[in-house]
């Protein structure tokens, strides 16, 4: 049951995923809140205005946002103010995250098959390379399926 939850969850995540791995990272060189406010033709004291704070703050929070440092409440305050909403997510870089989970878990179970082989090659019992490749793939599916929490590691 628990392995069924997991593999619903990561198959549900990238669904989710899909959706922001189509998008490219094209965020304006002074950030949103600059390229937007001015864009509307806003000043920094209207903008403030609507938010309750001075136009100083605006300024700060639109440097923070440039250098990568504004928080998320910050940039969903300003993305409202702004009559904007906020899209947060994770792209994933080139895999989803079942093709990455089942990658480290072949590599893993590769280096743990390769460790006994060695050891066999050393007793003088070594295996064929169909059973070894049949013995990565046994093992990596066992990973998968048992969750294995040194995956990672």
């Amino acid at each position: 049951m628990k392995n069924f939850k997991r593999k619903l969850q990561v198959e549900q995540l990238d669904k989710r995923l899909r959706a922001f791995n189509k998008l490219e990272s094209f965020a304006p060189s002074r950030g949103w809140a600059y390229a937007t406010r001015t864009a509307l033709g806003m000043s920094l004291e209207q903008l403030g205005k609507k938010m309750g704070i001075s136009a100083q703050a605006v300024r700060g929070l639109e440097q923070r946002e440039k250098e990568g440092s504004i928080s998320l409440k910050s940039l969903n305050d300003l993305a409202q103010a702004l009559n904007s909403k906020l899209v947060y997510g994770f792209s994933t870089n080139k895999y989803s995250l079942e093709k990455m989970i089942g990658l480290k878990a072949r590599s893993l179970a590769e280096n743990i098959v390769a460790r006994t082989h060695k050891t066999m090659q050393l007793e003088d019992q070594a295996n064929s390379r169909m059973r070894l490749r049949k013995a990565i793939k046994d093992r990596t599916t066992e990973i998968i399926d048992k969750n294995i929490k040194y995956l990672w590691d």
